[in-house]
């Protein structure tokens, strides 16, 4: 197995939630990826600067805005690959299985948290195993949450949000794209470790995450119409005597 796959549990730190020791982390990482993988630490290097000049606060923000509330994308590999489809439940199951096997601590994200899947690797025993998750899933992923940081699909996702929500959350000009770079890093260090081919994107709606939240916006549009309804209909029920 290569060598340099321990390097993961490492770099699993650039997807955490931030907290006071995120900038030396960054600042090992970064050094450890200009030392190891040089191309990988041009591509990371402005995320680094950031973090090393943002305050705590700010960091916080905007991981939020990236990945959880009106976000850019989503670091839960299975929801890029597949949406709600019914293959998402089939990989959290293996990957739960995987993660016990080895008993790779999940802490409060799912199991295909892209930074769980990436500490669970140098864990596993099974090369072929740890080849199959990177060209099949992890890859792919990565790929995808690219995308979703392309100023095309941003207008889009914040159309749908503001139409859903009524207002955006406010979110900085010049940094609003910085968590980019950090998976454009982890994908040029998977290509000098595995030497995978790179396969073309197939239009799958199922994988669409603008779509996926779309879908989400509207399920729950419908819930809440359905219980404003049955309300009504409480409302309007002739009162018992």
């Amino acid at each position: 197995m290569n060598s340099s796959i321990a390097d993961y549990e490492l770099i699993a730190e650039l997807f955490e939630y931030p907290d006071p020791d995120s900038p030396d982390t960054v600042a090992k990482i970064q050094a450890h990826l200009d030392d190891r993988y040089p191309a990988a630490g041009e591509i990371l290097r402005p995320f680094a600067q950031f973090m090393s000049e943002a305050t705590l606060l700010e960091i916080e923000e905007l991981f939020v805005r990236s990945f959880d509330v009106q976000a850019i994308t989503t670091l839960d590999i299975g929801y890029v690959l597949f949406g709600d489809d019914y293959k998402r439940g089939e990989l959290l199951v293996n990957l739960n299985r995987e993660h016990k096997n080895v008993q790779n601590d999940c802490g409060h994200e799912l199991s295909d948290h892209l930074s769980n899947v990436l500490r669970l690797l140098p864990k596993l025993k099974d090369e072929a195993i740890v080849v199959e998750l990177i060209e099949k899933m992890v890859a792919p992923a990565l790929k995808k949450m690219i995308r979703e940081f392309n100023s095309d699909r941003i207008k889009a996702k914040e159309k749908s949000y503001k139409k859903h929500y009524k207002t955006l959350i406010d979110r900085s000009e010049m940094y609003y794209t910085i968590y980019q770079q950090s998976l454009l890093a982890l994908y040029e260090i998977l290509k000098l470790d595995f030497d995978f081919q790179e396969i073309a994107e197939r239009d799958d709606k199922s994988s669409d995450f603008l779509k996926s939240i779309d879908s989400e916006m509207a399920t729950e549009s419908g819930e809440m119409l359905q219980k404003a309804r049955e309300n009504l209909e409480k409302a309007q029920m002739p009162c018992k005597r």
